[in-house]
């Protein structure tokens, strides 16, 4: 008899296990907690070990437990200090948890010993020893200068050391005089102490201090170790004068002499097996160098490659459990059987990460564990084994009660029982035995197979199983039914992209059972949801299971397979669907006879999708347009049996890329990948750069202007401009080169010419491979000169008190050399200087001007000068004029008016003028 239970029974397993603990000594807290939680059924039971030895907790004593965890009142350093382990038992086995060590932080004070004062030389180099009182764990260092809180910084030339606490300063200076304190703290979770270190005094001596080279006085260990993750610093200081400059350079791997650090510290994070090996710290200045060299070595805590799992067993069976773990050194591995070491015996071999058991005996139930240790950590992987003996049961899993099956076809019926070790099984129909033949097979597993059913193969069909733990037995009643047949199967078809189409599907099957249908596409079933609308059912009738194919694309090419199903069989029938399309992308588009206007491309053959290709097109692009353009090729139409053609009419020195699209009657398909780079070679220009023209500049300049030339013009390397030019009507040409293929303008200048001389002007392009043809010839005149005449009858009016109208008779054409702009009113007050004088500009041949914004009853001197691009010209005779006093201030008062009829009358007190005011000379109603 077997007890059910309600919930099933397991080992322990840690949910919580012990950290290591730092306390400080000295703390307000009055306890320490460890803690421990396992999951168990029936929960588990804990004891707690140090140093390897199982506390005692006594009704009395400062340890007590709370739940699973430890708690210690009151800890003590001298009796509490040391490593701890948690122990979890129930009735189905025990398990350790990982260790944790418990420790004490303190930080003593510093030595009442007066220290020693320290004198040097000014402009040498100085450290002071910090020498640390007694502490734990590590500290953080930084050093005041006479009083608190004046903290040195580190500044590049002076270092603090956070490995001993020294302080370096590399030149000394006067303003180094002083007393020196090392400041030492010490952080323990939220509690922070520090203590100071007494006064050491630095004096200097005022000789000339000569330059030296550098000399590294605070260095790094020849071998730093560092375990993976962690954060690895280097310290590297140097004394010199001048204050030397620290680099930092990896001798090995990846970053080989790159400099990676140009600080005293270098720090990595987060370091890996790839940040192993030799680094060098170099200090120099102008007088020399100084390097120090040392090494970084990675190592690792165990961590898990592979580990055993949870196992239920059958007794006398074999079993085989791996785990392997990782680290750097190599972690050894050992095993533990409830808490205990387990060694090879009887049955049982441990070797290394291997533990085999052979014929499993139910005392091998329990929990195991497999521990990895280095000298840095230990991990821990646990698993519960439990070794089963069972009579056969039938309850989980018996025979099906009805079996139905078709006529003609193949049943399987499963003979499963849960049974420890494995039952024999046997079957039989009614009561006849069954032993294998040529339609019935009883598996090794026990599962019984009957292939061409009739109906005389209706009938009850029991399983018997039996071990050495007892027998049982399972039956089922086998019912034939008529076989499923397709009666309508699906024809082949040859469709194009975007058309529609229906595939026919019927059949025939037993009434009794419902049937089904499925289709696949080359053995892919389809799935009706996320076919994007393009596969319905075309029918909701029973024995139907057309389907519908709408917009059909070239994916939807392949064997589609009708299945109609009932649940004791199944029938099938296949038909191929052809779906022609635009071409294939053709492959391997590759360049070659590259010449400055053309290639020779080949490219390979792609899909026809079912539809002959015709004709094939080229496109490229070049590095000034993202934007593919199709090219003319040689032959013009390419036919659908080539794979080469020339392309041509190609821009010379440009970089190109290519692609091939094929087409066939159905349209142009998808393009090559574009082929690889290439730049077709250099020829001379062929393009006259445009846009020629100038003028203007400085007295005896020709200034000649144009427009770049793009680079698709240019052709070549090494671009520049060739100008020819000569005065209007003479007879030989003057040349100048301009290098560049930005350049825009040139000045050619000579004493000779005159102002606004006509010059006849040509331009063509160079490069490295000839020139170009030249451009038209335009006519460019040389720099003006300012209007030699001044413009007579200057009249100047005033109109309101602050403007005027100025009028003048204009200077002949030919008195301007150059192009006449227009004209240059100025004026000043009365008293003024000329220089000071505002201006007002016209444009064109306009001889009146209006001037706005001038003070009222002042006198102003006018005058009028002709001006073009070159400047302006002489002064007309300047005249003057007074504007008139400003309108009166005060407004009429005492408005009334009256209505009579059709009109109205408005009366109001007259305005007197005050003596800075005009006088009034009428009303604005």
């Amino acid at each position: 008899c077997q007890a059910q239970s309600s919930t099933r029974s397991y080992g322990p397993v840690f949910e919580e296990q012990p950290a290591h603990t730092l306390f400080p000594e000295g703390s307000a807290e009055e306890k320490v907690t460890l803690t421990c939680r396992a999951r168990a059924n029936p929960p588990a039971t804990y004891r707690w070990k140090m140093n390897g030895t199982e506390l005692k907790m006594e009704p009395d004593s400062r340890y007590r437990l709370v739940a699973g965890d430890l708690v210690i009142s009151n800890p003590v350093k001298a009796k509490d200090s040391g490593s701890y382990q948690c122990v979890a038992s129930n009735s189905r086995g025990t398990v350790v948890s990982r260790e944790a060590s418990l420790r004490f932080g303190f930080l003593q004070e510093f030595s009442a010993e007066e220290r020693d004062p320290v004198k040097i030389t000014e402009g040498w180099g100085v450290m002071f020893a910090c020498s640390p009182p007694p502490h734990y764990p590590g500290l953080s260092y930084r050093w005041l200068l006479n009083e608190f809180p004046n903290f040195i910084p580190a500044d590049g030339r002076r270092f603090i050391s956070q490995t001993t606490g020294n302080l370096y300063i590399a030149k000394t200076e006067a303003s180094d005089l002083g007393n020196y304190s090392c400041f030492a703290t010490s952080h323990i979770d939220f509690i922070t102490k520090s203590v100071f270190s007494k006064f050491s005094r630095l004096s200097l001596s005022a000789e000339d201090a000569r330059q030296y080279a550098p000399s590294i006085k605070a260095r790094f260990p020849a071998d730093t170790y560092a375990l993976t993750g962690q954060v690895v610093t280097l310290e590297c200081f140097a004394f010199g004068n001048p204050v030397p400059r620290i680099k930092w350079r990896k001798l090995d791997g990846s970053q080989a002499s790159k400099w990676i650090g140009s600080e005293p510290l270098l720090q990595i994070q987060d370091v890996g097996f790839e940040d192993e090996g030799t680094y060098e710290c170099e200090a120099e200045n102008s007088k020399g160098r100084d390097t120090y060299q040392g090494r970084i070595i990675i190592q690792a805590q165990p961590e898990w490659l592979q580990v055993m799992t949870d196992t239920e067993a059958d007794i006398g069976s074999d079993l085989r459990w791996s785990c392997a773990a990782a680290g750097k050194p190599r972690p050894s591995v050992q095993w533990l059987r409830d808490g205990q070491p387990l060694t090879s015996q009887n049955r049982i071999e441990v070797s290394g990460g291997e533990l085999r058991f052979s014929k499993l005996v139910l005392e091998d139930s329990g929990m195991y564990q497999c521990v990895a240790e280095n000298k840095h950590g230990t991990v821990y992987a646990s698993a519960e084994l439990t070794v089963q003996a069972l009579a056969p049961d039938f309850r989980l899993n018996p025979v099906k009660r009805l079996i139905p099956a078709a006529r003609s076809g193949k049943v399987i019926i499963p003979c499963q029982p849960r049974a420890a070790p494995k039952a024999t099984v046997l079957w039989t129909k009614g009561t006849e035995l069954l032993i294998n033949s040529s339609r019935v097979t009883i598996t090794a597993d026990g599962t019984l197979i009957i292939q061409n059913i009739s109906k005389s193969d209706e009938g009850k069909y029991t399983c018997f199983a039996e071990n050495f733990m007892g027998k049982a037995n399972s039956t089922g009643i086998l019912s034939v039914r008529d076989a499923t047949k397709i009666t309508l199967a699906p024809s082949s078809a040859d469709i194009n992209v975007g058309e529609n189409l229906t595939l026919q599907c019927h059949a025939s099957h037993d009434p009794t059972m419902d049937l089904t249908f499925t289709w696949s596409l080359d053995d892919f079933p389809i799935d009706f949801d996320k076919s994007e609308g393009h596969y319905r059912r075309a029918s909701v009738k029973e024995a139907i299971g057309d389907l519908s194919i709408f917009n059909t694309q070239l994916r939807h090419s392949g064997r589609y397979t009708c299945t109609a199903q009932t649940v004791v069989d199944s029938a099938s029938e296949s038909a191929t669907l052809t779906v022609r399309g635009p071409p294939g992308p053709p492959g391997g588009v590759v360049v070659r006879d590259i010449s400055d206007t053309s290639v020779q491309l080949s490219w390979s053959r792609g899909f026809d999708n079912h539809s002959p290709i015709a004709r094939y097109l080229v496109e490229a692009r070049t590095l000034l347009s993202s934007q593919w353009k199709q090219m003319r090729t040689n032959p013009v139409n390419i036919e659908g049996n080539a794979e080469t053609a020339q392309v041509v009419n190609l821009i010379p020195w440009m970089d190109y890329e290519f692609r091939v699209l094929a087409s066939n009657i159905l349209g142009v398909g998808e393009p090559s990948l574009p082929s690889s780079k290439i730049r077709t070679k250099e020829a001379a220009p062929t393009v006259a750069p445009s846009g020629l023209g100038g003028g203007g500049g400085a007295p005896n300049e020709l200034i000649i202007n144009w427009t770049p030339t793009l680079r698709d013009y240019q052709n070549g390397d090494g671009f520049g401009y060739i100008l020819s030019f000569r005065k209007k009507g003479s007879q030989g040409w003057l040349t100048a080169r301009v290098p560049h293929a930005e350049s825009l303008h040139y000045v050619y200048r000579n004493e000779s010419i005159g102002p606004y001389t006509p010059f006849e002007v040509k331009i063509k392009a160079y490069n490295r491979k000839g020139e170009g043809p030249e451009s038209l010839t335009a006519i460019v005149y040389s720099a003006e000169e300012e209007p030699k005449v001044a413009p007579y009858r200057v009249v100047a009016k005033s109109v309101l008190s602050s403007e005027m109208d100025v009028s003048w008779e204009p200077v002949e054409q030919q008195d301007v050399t150059g192009v006449l702009l227009g004209y240059e009113i100025r004026y000043w007050k009365d008293g003024d200087k000329e220089e000071a004088a505002d201006r007002v500009r016209t444009a064109g041949l306009v001889t009146a001007a209006h001037v706005t914004g001038l003070n009222p009853n002042t006198k102003y001197h006018v005058s009028v000068r002709a001006y073009n691009r070159a400047g302006t010209g002489p002064p007309s005779a300047s005249t003057n004029l007074t504007t008139t006093k400003p309108p009166p201030q005060k407004p009429p008062g005492n408005i009334s008016w009256t209505f009579s009829g059709s009109t109205v009358s408005i009366k109001w007190d007259p305005v007197v003028a005050k003596a800075d005011e005009s006088a009034v000379t009428g009303y604005k109603v």
